[in-house]
């Protein structure tokens, strides 16, 4: 006399989640994100450029030890170009890559004519993706360091190395 097997809740749902997880579409995660690695909150603009051209876009507000993305979806350019400055200690993150910013929430197209266009004219300090799609920046304090130790293969996101302390040259803007 045939049997059939007993009926085994525990093996018929283990080979459900088996079968929907094949057929589970994968996530590719892409984004270009900030750690502020500091005390303080600080304030972020990005540059970049795309298909269209420059553009510059601000403010985050990212607390003390924490993450922020700030682009999302796979990165279109190698470069990417950060402004920060601490909203409670004072000082910024700065470079000589030159963009347009203002006081308040912006996203401005191109980089010329920052005055005559009402805008700031603001040094932004250079990030080379190395072409990742994928990328954190760690903004650290003096002193601190954060390890360059690439993550697991399948996150593909390499870390930043420290940066400088800020300088204390220009006044936070507004919030």
């Amino acid at each position: 006399m045939n049997r059939l097997p007993a009926f085994d809740p525990a093996r018929v749902a283990a080979l459900a989640l088996f079968v929907l997880a094949l057929s589970w579409p994968l996530q590719a995660f892409a984004d270009f994100r900030l750690c502020n690695r500091t005390s303080s909150r600080v304030g972020i603009a990005v540059g970049y450029k795309d298909q269209e051209g420059w553009t510059t876009e601000g403010w985050w507000t990212i607390g003390a030890n924490a993450c922020e993305t700030l682009i999302r979806g796979p990165l279109v350019a190698r470069f990417y170009y950060v402004y920060a400055v601490d909203y409670d200690q004072g000082g910024e993150w700065a470079g000589k890559a030159f963009m347009c910013t203002r006081e308040r929430e912006f996203t401005i197209r191109g980089i010329e004519d920052c005055l005559a266009r009402g805008f700031d004219r603001t040094g932004f300090f250079e990030v080379d993706t190395l072409e990742q799609k994928n990328w954190t920046l760690q903004l650290t304090e003096k002193g601190q360091t954060v390890p360059a130790v690439p993550p697991p293969p399948a996150q593909n996101r390499p870390i930043f190395p420290a940066l400088p302390q800020p300088a204390q040259t220009r006044p936070a803007p507004a919030r």
